[in-house]
């Protein structure tokens, strides 16, 4: 398997290729692992994540353009903005897949430029033009543009103007109006910081697999199974879980105050897009269950909100107008903002309006629960950051530093990193998932409540449904989920189909049809943990302890009180001493150097 990889110095406008070796990437496999090692590589823990210092890396996977479905994803690794720490974020759509047909698998960004630039990556042919015309365009008008001059198939990742106003919630966009984003962890203002507006590529360029037949077979198999199985996320998306979500307690409501919303959530459901503006539905490469949502309405043509979407612009802010949210969704969209953490500063924003903490003078027009067109003004707002919307911009916690008078108690984050619309409180593993997760609170670093609600997976000895209102055992789920879900990320396929359809032996047959290697279960549960360490050392070298694993005290303290999660609460403490015991780690939560040494990443002590 040849990797090339391209490295560009902004600031000297370098650039220089090369090959990865064959033990590294065997170690580190590609996406989200390799990218981590290349990150420790090329930047420091100790650098400010806005300063040209910091590196931004792109990267595929072994699996992308193999054919393999769901695999045409892509990492993008970087130090956050946002929570000052080890940031990642995956993104779907084309741009993985353009970028391998160009000729390489990843991209190392350093320095900043005088003025804005894109990268320009043609069959192997790599150049830095002027953007100066781009600079304040959106998403959407940036991949327009780069579409026509590049006058070939290809793949545009770029930011918007929150992005380019170093807004810390800023994502980084793909597709255009389809909008696939590489939105949490602030990565759109660190590409913003550098002056780099976009990078378009494309080519002909075709990996070349060990045993095709192999891939192909397997390959063919899986597509049925996604197909048959996945129905219903082909019908309604990711939205389509909203109703069950708000039975279950797990929807977030009124800034994660709230237990119930009945019967408003029906009003933004999947079945309720698919019944009013949903046009048609579209999928990322190579991937049979098209779980984009395209809708029209009024002067809003385009990606239709996903489930984190609804929860965060929607039911977290207690505005039950789906038109209203796809509206607001279209503008973080265009604006390059992540939507999930753009809805929860927007709902702390609404408690703090509430409890008379900031005023309508502050804001600039009141901003009452329920109100969609003030979601709307407010997404705006933050988009230009302008007024309290460039406080807001910084994230809720940085946020409520900023504002004080006991602001705090209603930030509801992880690390600096807003929780996704999932809670704890209803699923508990989520407690140990989101305080251990390296980027902060999220679902998909773990994704173990997928077992307490409806999944197995027998490769864990998960046979039959958990239990989802037990501490029991949730700390020593999130261990094995961890670590493989940092191999999805790594290989490049979409988590969705995973427990449903995926065993490791499964990854494994493709993992040797690609490259020809003999590889265990063993080694890549080896690979998985390295990996995630490699990563816990690096904020353990940002300065991060056992003490900064912990959640919210709303999520820790106040029950939800109505709803399918009235009365619980999750009792972290005991979650987090199962999950330390087995992860071995020292008295500080941070791995030991005997841990290091037995999975050959000592060296990365002393860089």
């Amino acid at each position: 398997m040849k990797m090339q990889m391209v490295h560009v110095n902004l600031s000297s406008k370098a650039i220089e290729t090369f090959s990865v070796e064959e033990s590294i990437a065997r170690r580190y496999i590609g996406g989200s692992g390799l990218g981590t090692y290349f990150f420790f590589k090329y930047s420091q823990p100790e650098v400010e994540p806005l300063s040209p210092e910091n590196s931004l890396i792109f990267m595929n996977g072994p699996f992308q353009g193999t054919g393999i479905p769901t695999s045409g994803r892509h990492q993008i690794i970087s130090k956050s903005p946002l929570t000052g720490t080890f940031g990642e974020s995956d993104a779907g759509g084309t741009f993985g897949y353009h970028l391998l047909r160009s000729g390489y698998y990843g991209i190392i960004i350093e320095g900043e430029a005088d003025t804005p630039l894109y990268l320009s990556i043609r069959d192997g042919e790599i150049s830095l033009c002027d953007a100066s015309s781009l600079w304040g365009k959106d998403s959407f008008e940036t991949e327009e543009f780069l579409k026509k001059e590049f006058n070939a198939p290809c793949g545009v990742s770029c930011i918007g103007p929150a992005g380019e106003k170093l807004a810390l919630i800023a994502g980084i966009m793909h597709d255009g109006s389809h909008a696939r984003a590489a939105g949490r962890c602030g990565l759109g203002a660190v590409m913003g910081s550098k002056k780099l507006k976009a990078i378009v590529a494309g080519g002909s360029y075709r990996p070349d697999l060990f045993d095709k037949e192999e891939v192909n077979a397997l390959s063919k198999e899986k597509h049925l199974l996604f197909s048959q199985k996945l129905k219903g996320m082909t019908r309604f998306g990711t939205a389509g879980g909203v109703s069950l979500a708000e039975e279950y307690g797990d929807l977030p409501i009124k800034n994660w105050q709230q237990g119930s919303w009945k019967p408003e959530v029906s009003s933004l459901t999947g079945e309720a897009m698919a019944d009013t503006i949903l046009t048609e539905n579209y999928g990322c490469m190579a991937c049979p269950i098209r779980c984009g949502r395209e809708v029209a309405f009024d002067t809003v043509a385009g990606a239709g909100p996903e489930y984190e979407t609804i929860g965060m612009l929607g039911s977290n802010c207690l505005v039950n107008d789906l038109k209203d949210v796809a509206r607001a969704a279209d503008l973080c969209n265009r604006y390059g903002l992540d939507t999930i953490s753009t809805g929860s500063v927007i709902a702390f924003a609404m408690e703090l309006f509430d409890r008379h903490i900031i005023t309508e003078e502050e804001i600039g027009f009141p901003l009452r629960w329920g109100d969609g067109k003030a979601v709307i003004r407010m997404v705006e707002t933050i988009g230009k950051r302008e007024g309290i919307g460039a406080i807001l911009s910084l994230g809720t916690r940085k946020a409520a530093e900023k504002i004080g008078k006991g602001a705090e108690h209603y930030a509801i984050h992880v690390k600096g990193l807003e929780l996704p619309a999932h809670d704890p409180r209803c699923y508990k593993s989520l407690a140990t998932g989101y305080a251990t997760s390296n980027r902060g609170a999220c679902h998909l670093s773990g994704y173990t409540y997928a077992c307490e609600r409806n999944a197995t997976y027998p490769d864990f000895g998960i046979t039959e449904v958990l239990d989802r209102s037990t501490d029991e055992e949730k700390g020593k789920l999130n261990v094995p989920f961890q670590n493989y879900m940092g191999i999805l990320d790594s290989l490049k396929i979409c988590k969705f189909p995973f427990l449903a359809t995926v065993s490791i032996n499964d990854l494994l047959t493709w993992i040797h049809g690609i490259t020809g290697w003999e590889m265990t279960r063993e080694e890549l549960e080896e690979i998985a943990d390295r990996i995630f360490t490699l990563k816990r050392l690096f904020n353990g070298r940002c300065g991060l302890t056992k003490k900064d694993d912990t959640l919210p005290e709303r999520i820790l303290k106040e029950p939800r009180k109505t709803g399918g999660a009235a009365d619980t609460l999750p009792d972290l403490e005991k979650q987090l001493k199962e999950y330390y015991s087995l992860r071995g780690w020292n008295e500080d939560g941070l791995p030991t150097y005997e841990q290091l040494k037995r999975l050959g990443i000592e060296e990365f002590l002393a860089i």
